[in-house]
């Protein structure tokens, strides 16, 4: 079923803002309106006002979970020079100054924020450039401070000699004892980062959470996670952040889990951890059987996992982790921003074997073989996107970006400089991506609310742009519920929503889905939106499958059930594209024609705009040079929901 609204119903949307009457011309399609049945469907005695008594979220709050500023020692090291409170300042909507010089503002404020620093040298990188004594005394560390005295070259080769030290485990323990727990210097600066984020606190109208990176990497192996506490600083300050560089810290995670759980119990608080996009990890971000140091799983692990973890930051910066065409060779939209060459080092190149243990599909799926055999699914988690930004600044926008730190903000010549290279591969510099942004089903801007939404995983990812998506699932979802301008009452009423369990199945009947999607008010028009169902079938293999389900305009599909491409309007010459293809708004009622009641299986929406230019074409544009044609100008942003898990046992 495929269905389509004018601009008309777009003000009724449950999901839109006062932008969407404002949006810009798009696909033609028939208007939707309640029949007489829908009017009296309602209940005598109810209020005339459908938002009356609302009380489930109305329109989802945007923000960025993963942000670093000059506290980090990388951005530090890479050039920045903004601190937490030009973060906050920027994600409020406020012009700043970057790094480099240049005035930057982004397109529409943010609701809410995470500044997540480094935990491990937090503080390191400002006493560094001062020549503090307590740095100089160590033989790396004056040759660091040299490095950067001498500026030029020097200062390139100290940053990369510092970063692949601290990668590889090799900076001494003496210069980070002051940068780690137990120095009153960490807790200091630990209270002044907690003290920033409550002056910027605003509920009701801007959250800024308190958090940090934990930032374990095993040889280069990245295996990183955001922690996020719920709570003011009367808890938050009771604690600091937990490092992993031996033996301040640790790099296992069965270890972060018991900070989390020693913190709730010290404080009564709450916390949680999202784990890194995993496409850096060469593999060991979601193994199947054992950890990265070969330790089994057993029921503690995939339980503290489950528990400690609920959100995967699936699209970053760094590349987008939901899918990979070597894994999903059936899906044409698969091979989007991927980033494969190695580990976040590039001390180890990447190989096919590793791929599995990367993605957020193929760790969905391995969470179902994993749940056969201990009853627990370590990998039930819902999606996010967030940034990785080590400039201070949350863009996402193409047309706004400001690179993966301040040596690669806005130039003529940022896409010719490599990320990274070693004999081992290379991540050139036109790869970084744009993205990505952490959409959250919330009653309320407030920590408690987000951070809740977020626990119960009612949330989405997208690559940048804010798409308006809804994903219910249930038994009794009909053809009526897409003539109601209000379905999220019918999405509530009659199932769950994305980041849940579908309710025990009543009749033999198959579960549906009501989705919705709403086009960005100031991007691009919307080309489809796809249901990807991953389950393990009765031979205890893990299988994907991916619907097109709902799509614009009058393309029809081909045997396979694929939809055709929907076109592209991109002017390459002037990194423009016009909504004339596409829709404004998709929606549809879908019943999974392949269910089988014996077989476990989760399922979660892909929404995909319409081809727009990439960052690279906005800068030939701006700066006037010619790309390569081997680069990629355009790409087709899109939206991750959480999944919804069907459970046979049920």
């Amino acid at each position: 079923m495929n269905t389509t609204y004018t601009h008309a119903s777009l003000r009724r949307l449950p999901f839109c803002s006062a932008l969407c009457a404002a949006l810009l011309a798009g696909h033609a399609a028939a208007q939707v309106n309640p029949s007489a049945e829908d009017v009296e469907r309602n209940p005598p005695g109810r209020d005339y006002s459908p938002y009356a008594g609302r009380n489930f979220p109305n329109r989802p709050l945007w923000g960025d979970t993963h942000l670093h500023t000059n506290l980090s020692m990388d951005a530090g090291l890479f050039g920045n020079r903004l601190g937490p409170e030009d973060a906050y300042r920027f994600a409020l909507g406020h012009e700043v100054r970057s790094s480099s010089g240049q005035t930057v503002r982004i397109s529409r404020p943010l609701d809410f924020l995470v500044v997540a620093d480094h935990s491990d040298g937090m503080g390191f990188f400002n006493d560094l450039t001062k020549g503090a004594p307590n740095i100089l005394k160590d033989p790396m560390g004056k040759r660091w401070y040299e490095g950067f005295e001498t500026g030029g070259q020097a200062a390139v080769d100290a940053t990369l000699d510092l970063i692949t030290n601290f990668s590889q485990g090799t900076i001494s323990e003496s210069m980070l004892a002051d940068y780690s727990p137990g120095s009153k210097t960490y807790e200091s600066l630990w209270n002044s980062v907690v003290d920033i984020a409550e002056q910027y606190n605003d509920p009701g109208h801007f959250t800024a959470f308190i958090g940090f990176e934990w930032t374990s990497l095993i040889k280069g192996n990245n295996m990183h996670r955001v922690v996020i506490f719920r709570d003011d600083a009367d808890r938050a300050k009771q604690v600091v952040p937990m490092v992993q560089t031996p033996p301040f810290g640790s790099p296992d995670p069965r270890d972060l889990w018991a900070y989390l759980e020693d913190y709730e119990q010290k404080t009564g608080g709450d916390i949680f951890a999202i784990a890194h996009n995993g496409n850096l990890s060469n593999g060991i971000m979601f193994r199947l059987s054992d950890q990265w140091n070969g330790r089994e799983f057993d029921l503690d692990y995939v339980t503290q996992r489950a528990k400690w973890e609920p959100l995967y930051e699936a699209t970053q910066i760094k590349g987008d982790g939901e899918a990979h065409p070597v894994l999903s060779p059936n899906d044409e939209f698969a091979d989007y921003e991927t980033w494969d060459a190695g580990n976040l080092d590039l001390s180890e190149a990447k190989t096919d074997e590793m791929l599995a243990g990367e993605y957020a599909r193929e760790a969905l799926k391995r969470g179902l073989l994993i749940e056969d055999r201990f009853g627990v699914n370590p990998y039930k988690f819902g999606m996010i996107g967030s940034t990785d930004s080590h400039t201070s600044l949350a863009t996402t926008e193409e047309s706004n970006f400001w690179g993966k730190h301040s040596g690669s903000e806005p130039s003529p010549d940022r896409w010719k400089h490599p990320f990274s290279k070693t004999e081992h591969g290379e991540l050139a510099g036109w790869q970084p991506t744009a993205s990505g942004l952490a959409a959250v089903w919330a009653e309320e801007n407030t920590r408690e609310s987000i951070f809740d939404a977020m626990e119960r995983k009612e949330t989405y990812a997208t690559t940048g742009t804010r798409i308006g998506v809804r994903f219910f699932g249930g038994w009794e979802f009909g053809a009526e519920d897409l003539s109601t301008r209000v379905p999220a009452a019918a999405g509530y009423g009659k199932g769950v929503p994305m980041g849940s369990d579908l309710p025990p199945r009543a009749n033999d009947v198959a579960p549906n889905f009501l989705v919705y999607a709403l086009k960005d008010p100031i991007g691009a028009n919307l080309d489809r939106i796809q249901i990807v169902k991953g389950w393990v079938d009765a031979d205890g293999d893990a299988q994907e499958h991916v619907y097109d389900v709902a799509w614009s305009g009058d393309r029809k599909p081909d045997a396979q059930g694929k939809v055709p491409a929907v076109g592209d309007t991109v002017d390459t010459k002037t990194a423009t594209w016009t909504n004339t293809i596409g829709a404004s708004e998709l929606a549809t009622v879908w019943t999974d024609p392949d269910f089988d009641p014996a077989l476990d299986a989760f399922y979660y929406a892909r929404v995909l705009e319409i081809p727009t230019p990439r960052w690279v074409l906005y800068d030939a544009v701006f700066y006037g040079f010619e790309l390569p044609p081997d680069i990629p100008v355009k790409g087709q942003e899109r939206a991750y929901t959480s999944p919804i898990w069907y459970s046979a046992a049920n």
